[in-house]
């Protein structure tokens, strides 16, 4: 009897060390059945009930920092100033708020508003005087998988000194001499053997001229307006290009003087 009270308390003993637990357990053991340590059963069923809590607990951690994180981002996005929600067909328009800045210096009058659209994805991106055309680009759009556009508003009297107050893009000179005179500020070098084609539109009694050169790839859609001439320029790399040509297309030749 003592015997088997030694080799239970032994085993006991072995448990214990195993285990960690600061007190010996009491075993029991009887004869052709196997020896089994009671605080291995209290250690299991802790062991089941603390991972069925942290189960749980990470559970319900992980919804909740879900739910924050979806939260996050809803504060983070905004709608940019001057463009419109999205219609139909996922295309949004943007128009030049009035009350933006940007006269270009004494004497100018303000800016006459422009509009174009853009699918939804498109976002302004800012504009630095450091950028080719310094600070007479007066927006940028961008994205990363289609492309990007600017807006370059320019003053007529670097062209001509007689066209006055309310010019007229015919007045300014036909396509040819237009893309030659400002082409390169678009592009940062000569267009000459770039120009694939030209054409010359007419909306509510304002005409346009649109061109397409490459390389680069570029559309450039431009008109005058008070004293200004205005270039609207959309780029791309030639997989965007490829890729993207016909909605880069409707883009540039949505852009209007409003």
């Amino acid at each position: 009897m003592g015997t088997a009270i030694f080799g239970c308390c032994s085993f006991s003993w072995r448990c214990h060390q195993r285990i960690g637990l600061s007190r010996t357990r009491a075993c029991s053991a009887q004869v052709g059945e196997r020896q089994d340590c009671v605080s291995d059963g209290v250690l299991k069923r802790r062991t089941a009930l603390v991972s069925g809590i942290s189960l749980i607990s990470s559970t319900v951690l992980g919804f909740s920092g879900e739910g924050l994180a979806v939260v996050k981002q809803g504060l983070v996005a905004g709608r940019i100033p001057g463009l419109s929600e999205p219609d139909e067909q996922g295309w949004r328009t943007y128009r030049r708020p009035d009350e933006k800045s940007g006269g270009h210096g004494v004497g100018w009058s303000p800016i006459i508003p422009y509009s174009f659209k853009v699918p939804q994805q498109w976002e302004e991106v800012p504009v630095s005087i450091a950028d080719l055309g310094g600070t007479e680009i007066d927006l940028r759009f961008a994205n990363s998988k289609q492309g990007r556009l600017f807006v370059i508003v320019a003053p007529v009297l670097r062209f001509a000194d007689n066209l006055g107050d309310d010019a007229k893009l015919e007045l300014i000179g036909p396509p040819e001499k237009v893309i030659s005179a400002f082409g390169p500020e678009v592009i940062g070098e000569n267009v000459e053997g770039k120009v694939l084609s030209m054409e010359v539109a007419e909306h509510l009694g304002r005409t346009y001229y649109q061109f397409e050169l490459e390389p680069p790839h570029v559309l450039i859609t431009a008109t005058a307006a008070g004293n200004r001439l205005y270039l609207f320029n959309v780029t791309a790399n030639g997989l965007q290009w490829k890729r993207n040509y016909k909605d880069l297309k409707k883009i540039a030749d949505s852009f209007r003087v409003v």
